[in-house]
């Protein structure tokens, strides 16, 4: 063969194999998002999510002008449909925040426009209704608990919630107690206090990770058990340590979302350093975060997300001053398709 032939065979060679393995990254399992129909609710940030039985339920927030109180609720099966709205004794609110116990929810604090609250209401879908529960108060009522933007979680039957803020962050978990329809302090978070932190559980733990204080976006993920009611504290997200494992992270953001799927959990969007699409998955056996597929939809922050049929589902936010009402669907582990 001739040299200039060869030349140009292996040239032709290095850039077919340039192309499939461009070809092979982007069609890597690392998960697909897909475009559902928009909510029928109207745009909103800030709002709340929770998820009984088959169907996901979103409600309250803000919708550029004002806090909202109506629901709608989800369902792959039979699309959006409107919900009971919160009743007219509860203030309309966002950044309220929410778990579930059983077949019921339960949705408290946030903000009504003016004031920080602490009270607490249940829906209970079967009757489509909701009913007062106690506000969040400790054994001091004179000693005000209200706040905005904290997480709040499940385990063992009891609801938490825990951080958020009360004019500025705050590091105190609260346990409910829905049979004895009261609330209980436990071991207070063991990071520094912060607001719009997102929280997820895996197994039998509960985990509290991003989130700002005074300003300054929070690297530190803390590990909560409630048999013993301790915190521990695991690697850090972004690029701290020695290690190499570290070194491509950058999860530190706010006003992002969180959900699990397969034991795995997933932090999605948020802001910071920027406005956010990225996508990260914790394995919490391996204490290690791994980047996966981006979030496909607009850069967003103040979404809410759920799980339904095991796959993660993230709505609503907003992106600047744009309120949004598209919904993402995420398929941990299956393979990109760019025309869903």
């Amino acid at each position: 063969m001739q040299k200039g032939k060869l030349l140009g065979w292996m040239l032709a060679a290095v850039l077919l194999s340039a192309c499939k393995k461009s070809d092979d990254t982007e069609d890597e399992n690392n998960g697909n998002w897909k475009e559902l129909p928009e909510m029928s609710a109207s745009p909103r940030s800030e709002a709340v999510a929770f998820v009984i039985g088959d169907t996901a339920y979103v409600g309250t927030g803000f919708d550029g002008e004002k806090q909202l109180r109506d629901f709608w609720k989800y369902n792959p099966a039979n699309g959006w449909s409107q919900s009971a709205s919160l009743p007219a004794a509860a203030a309309a609110r966002s950044s309220a925040t929410a778990f579930v116990i059983d077949k019921n929810a339960y949705v408290g604090t946030g903000f009504d426009g003016k004031v920080r609250l602490n009270d607490f209401w249940s829906y209970h879908p079967d009757k489509g209704y909701w009913e007062k529960k106690a506000p969040l108060v400790g054994p001091d009522p004179s000693i005000n608990l209200a706040r905005r933007d904290a997480v709040s979680f499940t385990v063992n039957g009891k609801g938490y919630v825990a951080t958020g803020s009360d004019g500025s962050g705050t590091k105190d978990v609260w346990m409910y107690d829905p049979l004895a329809d009261k609330w209980i302090a436990r071991q207070s978070f063991g990071g520094s206090k912060r607001t719009e932190a997102v929280a997820f559980v895996l197994g039998k733990n509960a985990y509290i990770v991003t989130g700002t204080n005074n300003s300054e976006l929070k690297n530190d993920l803390w590990m909560y058990d409630a048999d013993s009611d301790n915190w521990t504290q695991k690697n850090k997200i972004a690029n701290v340590s020695d290690d190499s494992f570290d070194d491509d992270y950058n999860i530190v953001t706010t006003q992002a979302v969180a959900f699990t799927v397969n034991n795995r959990a997933y932090v999605v969007t948020g802001t910071g350093n920027g406005v956010s699409k990225a996508t990260w998955e914790y394995d919490g056996v391996s204490d290690r975060w791994t980047q996966v597929r981006d979030f496909e939809g607009a850069a967003r922050y103040g979404a809410v997300s759920f799980v339904l049929g095991g796959k993660g589902h993230v709505a609503s936010g907003r992106t600047g001053s744009l309120q949004l009402d598209d919904i993402y669907l995420f398929e941990p582990n299956a393979t990109y398709n760019e025309n869903d």
